[in-house]
């Protein structure tokens, strides 16, 4: 038995347990949209760790499917970035003929607000540490975009979401000015609390800063008809630019 939302139902699917994420998307969202939030366990955060969860993140786009999902988001940016954007395009292709419905992956999400903002160059941030970061770059090299760096904090998987707003903050900072600047800083992942920077970045920068959490509620909003802006989470919120 499927139930149903006035404005529409978004199905996403978090890839840890970890807290955060699911309250902050949930309060950003339109009132009227209902939210089927599934979860995965990835507990390491490793190359070899994302290469073996396709299979549990297919079961759960086929319960958001069944349950009648507008559309689902498989959240999580590293696990689908590391198969690299053919890959990836060519596994939600399959997966929305098989189960109907639109399907967007974090990468997917984040490159179409980019797009939607007129961006061409970034300058990355990320928790993740060494090689891994490079992929990332590489993902949106392949998108056609500038990325002057991909710059990782080195912190345990586990205490991302201990990290300060201060240090993440210039942390991005001092490698925005490093990089020589850039049309706009991207944040990839949501396992730091960071929502709370996000204009003070763009004030201080005076360029967009694409974060994953108001980046999926304009998705979802965008793939859902509906048009609410929302102040003080960024430009992309607060513009609800089309999608392009």
């Amino acid at each position: 038995m499927a139930f149903s939302a006035w404005r529409g139902i978004a199905g996403i699917i978090h890839p840890t347990l970890r807290p955060g994420a699911t309250e902050e998307f949930i309060r950003l969202l339109p009132e009227g949209i209902g939210v089927i939030p599934l979860f995965l366990n990835i507990s390491r955060g490793t190359r070899e760790e994302f290469g073996t969860v396709m299979g549990a993140y297919e079961q759960q786009i086929a319960l958001c499917a069944e349950q009648g999902s507008d559309a689902i988001h498989p959240n999580g940016a590293p696990p689908f970035m590391v198969l690299g954007r053919e890959a990836e395009t060519r596994l939600i292709g399959g997966w929305e003929e098989k189960y109907k419905t639109p399907i967007f992956t974090s990468g997917q999400n984040h490159v179409a607000a980019l797009r939607a903002m007129g961006i061409k160059s970034i300058v990355g941030a990320t928790y993740f540490h060494g090689e891994i970061n490079e992929s990332f770059a590489a993902y949106f090299r392949d998108a056609g975009f500038d990325v002057r760096c991909m710059a990782g904090i080195d912190v345990p998987f586990n205490k991302v979401q201990e990290l300060s707003g201060e240090l993440i903050y210039a942390h991005i900072k001092k490698s925005y000015l490093q990089a020589g600047g850039a049309d706009a800083i991207y944040m990839l992942g949501s396992g730091w609390r960071t929502l709370h920077i996000v204009d003070m970045l763009e004030r201080d920068l005076g360029v967009p800063v694409i974060h994953p959490v108001p980046a999926r509620v304009w998705e979802f909003q965008k793939r859902l008809h509906v048009n609410e802006p929302r102040s003080g989470y960024g430009r992309l919120l607060e513009t609800l630019p089309a999608m392009v």
